[in-house]
């Protein structure tokens, strides 16, 4: 990470993650204007609960996602948790919304209308257009990028970033260790017979690799500190993190299709501002 250790290739000819291309318009903008991207359309979907806002707003998402970079092999890997977490979110919010217009189903205590159902919709919408830019940019990003950017164009104090970054890079090595714990315990006839005894093997993995991920910790703590990771002296960096053209494209886009979002919402009657 600093000026003096060896020479660093630059971040266009390091290896990409497989079914990622780094060269897509979206995928090589800078870490901090893909942060600002995510944020403007939080901000925007956050500020009411209505199906034109957020519907409007993923549309246009998923219109650019060819730009983003990434195979519809590895988009659904990355991004099938989102429908099956707003899943949840639509069915509750369907059967214990607040109640208005038509009874369109019921079941003893367990009623849908059409005011439940159309928060029901808006909320699963919201969850899909607020979490896939997350995803997604998020996705085309390599740690040591971000970590940069954070450092040098926002100015974070450097520990705070390393720190991060440190942990991480730690994610790929705990995912490891869990994989090679399930090995050995089946290896050693650990984990078998009735639901009981897996619910015992899982608690003894967890435990495990929570131990494991404290030794690592440690050490990688004393071995950052006696490396010169902790100082509080004005850190240089290996690799400038700059803002192009395309990041301000990128940025005026995002705050267009906000302002789009809002528009067609209140055009439409369906805006609901939840500040006041």
């Amino acid at each position: 990470m600093t000026a003096s250790g060896p020479a660093v290739a630059p971040p266009d000819v390091l290896a990409a993650p497989g079914g990622i291309d780094p060269s897509a318009p979206i995928a090589r903008a800078n870490p901090v204007t893909k942060l600002a991207v995510s944020v403007v359309i939080s901000i925007a979907l956050l500020l009411s609960v209505d199906p034109v806002s957020a519907g409007v707003m993923l549309v246009i998402e998923l219109l650019a996602l060819p730009w983003c970079g990434l195979s519809a092999a590895t988009l659904w890997r990355r991004t099938w948790i989102l429908p099956a977490g707003a899943l949840p979110a639509v069915a509750a919010t369907a059967v214990y919304g607040v109640d208005s217009g038509a009874l369109l189903w019921s079941w003893g205590p367990f009623e849908v209308s059409d005011g439940s159902l159309a928060s029901a919709v808006a909320i699963g919408l919201r969850v899909l257009a607020i979490g896939l830019p997350g995803v997604v940019l998020l996705s085309t990003t390599d740690p040591t990028d971000l970590a940069d950017a954070l450092g040098q164009r926002m100015r974070l104090p450097s520990r705070f970033v390393l720190s991060a970054l440190a942990a991480m890079r730690l994610f790929g090595v705990l995912a490891e260790e869990w994989t090679a714990l399930t090995m050995a315990r089946r290896a050693r006839g650990i984990g078998g017979g009735g639901p009981i005894a897996r619910l015992r093997d899982l608690g003894g993995r967890l435990f495990a690799l929570l131990v494991l991920a404290i030794r690592r910790g440690s050490v990688l703590a004393t071995t950052m500190e006696s490396r010169g990771f902790g100082t509080d002296r004005r850190r240089t960096w290996a690799r400038p993190s700059s803002f192009a053209v395309g990041d301000l494209v990128l940025i005026v886009a995002t705050l267009a299709a906000a302002v789009l979002a809002i528009g067609a919402a209140v055009r439409l009657g369906y805006w609901n501002l939840i500040l006041v």
